[in-house]
């Protein structure tokens, strides 16, 4: 029974907003690594985003995230505080589909965690989690069983264990005695050298990974064969730790011993122990095959113990080359994914079809023997152009599935027959069950990583509306985590693809990459699911790299034109396999996802899964990105639409109008103005609010706006005019909307005073600034439009002296708020009577000022100033 004392906790509480999800998965990430918990980091991520994204978003509360660590293991609880709310695991005696968003947080829960409940309490709800981590005795890291004497590993009678010190450009700095030995240089011959010069470093496939690598990692062990002064390459086994001095200046220690002594840094029984004549007899019977074999310890990850396996193939052949492919999870193909004795371009990820021709020897799910390549060009397509003459290959099955393929080859024809590949498949066959439980345990841990790379990919998307943004993120996301280069392209309605985005891991390739993109055709639209490969850019790379070789060497085609110095560079970066993925939203394909390798390279079948997910989402997210757009700008059309495009000059008065809409731009607002000539001498104007937002409040506006306009130059009154324009709101019905209306006459005098009239129908009042600083109301309230069906309203005149202003302003000037203080009609009063002196354009500027700084946040609401002002007389 594991002891349940708590050890440390982390709470935090995160409010009822989107970004909170991303906050949370943060707060636990960085809990659990600070804490040392890295096995159990994926799964917990997942976990508490499922669960906080049903607090914030679903549930509409905040959430309360606490982290329990003990002493193997880790608990995690989500508290809510909407306690009316089911368990929505089951509907009747059907599960839930995973697909849903309700309950699909419990559904994860009870995949990943060891155990997991929920709580409910007056207040709150709470979801808690708990993941278990791999017993670890107190203090101890490994640690094994006393041995007989007999069974401790062979060693020389002097183990010595060389200690070089590399810097951070893998130059040699530290060469120690043991290294002497081992090696016979002594320190004045390879301090200051490159440790690459002395090393036969094995090819690792598909991964690109070499000792440069190995040496920035901060911590690596493994086999790989040092050069002695003898000229001989010396198998060794490698402890590598990076460290940095007191300066901060890093450096890699390197721990070596022969590689038969590896137990002196790995801890573990070795082959070659001291057995007496009984103990051996006794271990034939009990000794595993596939130790036997691989040797022990077995390697515990499945790249070490695939390269093991080619290594060990090769030896017991004596071949010159070895190799192993892996099938695919549907066996119509096999993957490289180890080999020895083959170039490099042979090693990443390259794919072969299961069957491969016709008969017995074309087949992968057979053993086959070819004593001579030449007499059958072509029947093993991984060998071609390498100089291999013959090859035996044997399939790895596990309960009769093919699961992967081991070959052997060598220079000379002949060397092999079928006595061989029995050897080789009594060996394939020791080993085809530990590399399928290697090759799960990698897929498992793809899986886990892949599905918190989604949930952060779906969070990014999530969190953006602009399209050059969401092709930006695709990009981002994919380079360099699934692929080298990406390209986007975009697919309007009724048009051809057009090129959108590119990036490339290395900034200087991107302008190339892109050009060379641009000059050849884009993929076709297919949408059908899944990668397919392009090969085009690869193809155009190559033609254009070629024809910068024959200009360099004269040999140039006569009108061709100039290839830019980086075409090599261009081949290289885009010489390897590219695929596309459709962008397919709403039955429709929008463009294409175009990922690629730098040349030789290949993409796991693993990622091209990974990509495709990714691609259904980022489809999405571009779709709504463009959707978006698109409502955007017809509300934005909508709007000017709804507004005068310019203010008409009135002779002996100062008019300044502000409109400043609030929110995204997304929706239409209900706030309206407009200033226009009704006849000779005289000048109308209006100022309104209509309630709510979007497509019915815009027609109320523009059925205002223009009824205005229409019933004052026929001549009607502003009684009649917001009467009659209150009939035809109400003619509407359902689809009406009330209306606050400030609406009046301007009429210039010879004076140089102005007469209004004015009704103001349920709007803030106007407010008159006389030159002295006194502020008062201009006008009385009275009922709103669209409410009462039998409206009498009545007329009030007002005389503006030289130097009084006239401020007319909508409810998101007066309603302002910060906490529970608001601006009010006494707060905007205050701010026009610090305006004396001002012009027009100054007061409404003043205004506009004084109600951004009221609160920090931005307005909330459409605002609308008018400021008509007459001036002092010269």
């Amino acid at each position: 029974m594991r002891s349940q004392l708590i050890t440390a906790r982390a709470a935090a509480t995160f409010e009822p907003v989107g970004r909170s999800v991303a906050t949370a998965r943060a707060f636990v990430r960085d809990t659990l690594q600070g804490w040392g918990f890295s096995d159990v980091v994926d799964d917990a991520v997942v976990l508490t985003s499922e669960l906080v994204t049903n607090a914030v978003v679903h549930a509409g509360t905040a959430a309360d995230v606490l982290c329990l660590r003990y002493p193997a293991s880790v608990r995690i609880e989500v508290a809510d505080h909407y306690p009316e709310r089911e368990v929505p695991l089951h509907e009747g005696d059907r599960v839930s589909h995973p697909d849903r968003e309700g309950g699909r947080g419990l559904i994860l829960c009870s995949a990943l965690a060891s155990r997991w409940g929920v709580e409910y309490a007056p207040t709150h709800k709470q979801v808690w989690f708990q993941l278990d981590l791999p017993e670890r005795p107190a203090g101890t890291r490994a640690a094994g069983p006393a041995l007989p004497l007999t069974s401790l590993p062979l060693t020389d009678s002097q183990v010595r264990v060389a200690v070089i010190q590399v810097d951070r450009d893998g130059v040699i700095s530290g060469w120690n005695e043991d290294a002497q030995s081992l090696f016979g240089h002594s320190p004045q011959q390879v301090v200051g050298k490159a440790l690459g010069d002395l090393t036969a470093w094995p090819q690792t496939p598909g991964t690109g990974f070499g000792l440069a690598e190995a040496l920035r990692l901060s911590r690596w062990e493994g086999s790989y064969g040092l050069r002695g002064a003898d000229g001989k390459v010396q198998p060794v086994y490698g402890s590598h730790l990076r460290v940095r001095d007191s300066s901060g200046e890093p450096s890699t220690v390197c721990l070596l011993v022969r590689d038969h002594e590896r137990a002196v840094l790995q801890g573990g029984p070795l082959r070659g122990s001291a057995q007496d004549p009984a103990q051996a007899d006794r271990s034939k019977t009990t000794t595993d095959p596939f130790e036997v074999f691989i040797g022990s310890p077995a390697p515990d990850d499945l790249d070490s113990l695939l390269q093991r396996t080619v290594e060990r193939a090769r030896d017991m052949l004596d071949g010159d080359a070895a190799y192993l492919l892996l099938a695919t999870d549907d066996e119509t193909e096999l993957e490289v994914r180890a080999s020895t004795g083959l170039p490099a371009a042979r090693q990443r990820f390259a794919r072969v079809p299961v069957e491969a021709g016709t008969g017995r020897y074309g087949s992968a799910r057979m053993p086959a023997v070819h004593e001579d390549l030449i007499a059958a060009p072509g029947a093993v397509p991984l060998l071609a152009g390498t100089g291999m003459r013959s090859v035996v290959t044997v399939p790895l099955k596990v309960e009769g599935r093919l699961t992967g393929s081991l070959g052997v080859a060598a220079e000379s024809p002949g060397r092999y027959s079928n006595e061989e590949a029995l050897r080789l498949q009594f060996a394939a066959d020791r080993i085809a069950l530990a590399v399928e439980s290697a090759r799960l345990t990698e897929l498992e841990r793809l899986r886990r990583g892949s599905l918190s790379f989604l949930v952060e990919a779906s969070d990014l998307l999530a969190g953006t509306l602009e399209r050059d943004q969401t092709l930006a993120l695709m990009a981002q996301m994919t380079v360099p985590t699934l692929a080298s280069w990406c390209a986007v392209y975009t697919i309007a309605e009724q048009s051809e693809p057009e090129l959108a985005f590119v990036l490339h891991e290395d900034e200087d390739r991107i302008d190339g990459l892109k050009a060379l993109l641009s000059r050849i055709a884009p993929p076709s639209p297919d949408p059908t699911p899944g990668a397919r490969v392009w090969t085009a850019p690869s193809d155009a790379a190559h033609s254009t790299a070629l024809r910068a070789s024959l200009r360099s060497l004269g040999l140039a085609e006569a009108g061709r034109p100039a290839t830019g110095t980086g075409a090599h560079a261009t081949a290289s970066a885009v010489g390897g396999e590219t695929v596309v993925l459709p962008l397919v939203a709403r039955n429709r394909v929008i463009g294409m996802l175009t990922l690629g390798k730098p040349s030789d390279e290949r993409f796991r079948q693993e990622i091209l899964e990974l990509a495709e997910d990714l691609s259904r989402r980022a489809a999405l997210a571009l779709d709504n990105a463009r959707l978006y757009s698109e409502r955007t700008a017809i509300s934005q059309s909508l709007q000017r639409s709804l507004l005068p495009p310019e203010l008409p000059q009135i002779p002996g008065v100062e008019v300044e109008v502000i409109y400043q809409a609030a929110g995204e731009g997304n929706e239409v607002g209900g706030d309206f103005y407009d200033l226009f000539p009704i006849r000779e001498g005289c000048w109308g104007f209006a100022i309104g609010d209509v309630c709510g937002t979007g497509p019915e409040a815009a027609a109320v506006t523009g059925l205002a706006r223009h009824a205005l306009r229409l019933l004052a130059r026929e001549g009607f009154g502003g009684p009649a005019v917001l009467e009659r324009l209150n009939a035809a709101i109400l003619d509407e019905g359902a689809r009406s909307r009330f209306l606050t209306l400030l609406y009046g006459e301007l009429w210039p005098q010879e004076d140089g005073s102005a007469l209004l009239k004015v009704v103001c129908a349920g709007h803030p009042l106007p407010l008159r600034l006389r030159q002295d600083g006194t502020v008062e109301p201009a006008a009385e309230p009275q009922p709103l439009l669209g409410v009462l069906e039998d409206l009498e309203l009545i007329e009030q005149t007002v005389q503006l002296e030289p130097g009084d202003v006239l401020l007319c302003v909508t409810d998101g000037v007066t309603e302002r708020r910060e906490g529970s203080r608001m601006l009010g009609d006494d707060g905007l009063a205050e701010v026009l009577a610090q305006s004396t002196g001002l012009t027009a354009g100054a007061v409404a500027a003043r205004v506009q000022r004084a109600v951004e700084r009221f609160a920090a946040d931005a307005p909330s609401d459409d605002m609308a100033i008018l400021a008509m002002r007459v001036p002092e007389l010269q």
